[in-house]
């Protein structure tokens, strides 16, 4: 692991001093990021001594800023840097230096995971509290919902996408020089056909040809049902042949050739086949399960919110309820945050499906506690969270105002403590955590993951508040 780059090199010392000077928010998060604590949380992640030399950092930290301060991709991100001066400086990247590739990116990021992005936010807490730029005597909580990158999931649309995608999934693994012999039919076309002619009935207005188009729509739902286990019944036994050339090939690379060494290209060819075989026996498994929810909503069952699969590409995202009049229902993962008076998330936490809000609570105000050293003195939240045991919970904690509106019908005595004036005023000022959830939506990425599963939300997540808390903190002690 490469903690820092290259020296600057004789180009960057003849530049002029305007074209050296960093603009005022990236020269005040230079300086935060100058710190070695932040490298700490990689180091887990890399061999100390073989292996080829990675990214440094510093760079790498830099640039992860820069894309979700700004909204860009990773391919966005390179070409920018790439092309300016400043960002170049910012990042230490020489300007006779190559920006690091978009796939480089990629891969850290997701091979360091959510516990080195984690090990990044509470390294800027504790450095923000030893600046003493960190208050927390009043902190607010709230819930969102972080979707995942899929369209809207339909049982028709699921079911003729796996139909589809197993067939390009066989011929991967032909490709690869597996099953080669093993028909795999493409029924790609007919699953399209069908689910067309369904989408063409659903747009039926009439009363009278209503319960026609119902009783087409389910007919077909049932034929694409049909299709689609057919096919997945056709790909387990390209599997079981795939599965055997795959072994075989393996033994193949493991050989080595006359003069001693192995055979990269058998290798690489065997690696192809694995990772084919691999996606295709996760598609399978994905199939079936959608094959059985539409075959349960067919019988007249809604299928169970916490275990229906709505993507195929992302296993974790599931269907929650939040009450928005836009979007009552959205797809993906559940957020919580929990920020101070100055807008810096002292603590977030996602999870899969649709946990209850109240049991949260109290783990986010210990690891506020124990990462800011400060205890709160005030803990708001919205009505989700008001039981008496959370309560309870909180005032163990030291906690002297909880601040929270109880659930259903509030007796005579709740009903005088929720009409008070410090009561009413924290309560107004807790709403601010809703802009807050909107100001991470907007401007860092929280409006969609763009990494599957509940880890790759994690990871998404924890960099847009990396970023976020940076900008916050550098303003605070502009």
């Amino acid at each position: 692991m490469r903690t820092v780059g290259d020296q600057p090199r004789l180009w960057e010392a003849i530049l002029p001093e305007e074209l050296r000077r960093l603009p005022g928010e990236l020269a005040r998060v230079n300086v935060w990021l100058d710190d070695p604590v932040f490298c700490a949380p990689f180091t887990p992640f890399f061999d100390p001594r073989i292996g080829r030399p990675s990214t440094p950092m510093e760079t790498y930290l830099r640039l992860m800023f820069l894309k979700f301060r700004y909204r860009l991709g990773f391919e966005s991100l390179c070409r920018e840097v790439s092309d300016s001066i400043t960002w170049r400086q910012f990042c230490r990247i020489g300007i006779d230096q190559p920006v690091p590739h978009p796939t480089t990116l990629m891969k850290l990021t997701t091979r360091c995971g959510s516990a080195a992005v984690e090990g990044l936010n509470e390294a800027l807490l504790a450095k923000a509290a030893e600046a003493k730029v960190l208050r927390c005597s009043r902190v607010r909580v709230d819930t969102t919902v972080v979707p995942s990158n899929v369209s809207y999931p339909t049982d028709s649309g699921l079911l003729a996408k796996a139909v589809n995608r197993i067939a390009v999934a066989g011929r991967r693994i032909r490709a690869a020089g597996g099953a080669v012999r093993t028909k795999l039919r493409d029924r790609s076309r007919a699953a399209g056909r069908r689910a067309h002619d369904l989408n063409a009935k659903l747009r039926t207005r009439s009363a009278a040809a209503n319960e026609e188009a119902l009783a087409v729509v389910r007919r077909k739902n049932a034929e694409l049902a049909d299709l689609a286990e057919t096919a997945a019944n056709e790909a387990e036994r390209l599997l079981r042949n795939a599965k055997r050339a795959l072994r075989k090939a393996r033994a193949d690379a493991s050989k080595p050739k006359a003069d001693g060494r192995h055979d990269s290209a058998a290798g690489r060819r065997c690696g192809r086949l694995a990772r084919a075989v691999n996606d295709l026996a996760e598609l399978v498994e994905a199939t079936r399960r959608i094959v059985g929810q539409t075959r349960q909503r067919l019988a007249g069952t809604t299928p169970d919110g916490a275990t229906r699969r709505v993507s195929l590409h992302d296993p974790d995202a599931r269907p929650i309820r939040k009450g928005r009049l836009g979007k009552p229902v959205e797809f993906g993962h559940k957020a919580q945050v929990c920020d101070n008076e100055d807008g810096i998330v002292l603590d977030h936490d996602v999870q899969p499906g649709n946990p209850p809000d109240a049991p949260r609570l109290k783990p986010a105000v210990e690891r506020v506690i124990k990462r800011t050293s400060q205890k709160p003195r005030t803990v708001t939240a919205d009505r989700g969270y008001g039981e008496a045991a959370v309560e309870d919970d909180l005032h163990e904690l030291g906690i002297r105002d909880v601040v929270i509106p109880r659930r259903g019908r509030p007796s005579k005595a709740r009903q005088d403590t929720e009409r008070g004036r410090s009561f009413r005023r924290t309560v107004k000022w807790r709403t601010g955590c809703e802009g807050r959830i909107s100001h991470l939506k907007r401007n860092y990425g929280w409006d969609r993951s763009m990494i599957d599963g509940t880890e790759g939300a994690r990871i998404w997540t924890g960099h847009g508040v990396m970023a976020h808390n940076l900008a916050k903190i550098a303003a605070l002690t502009a």
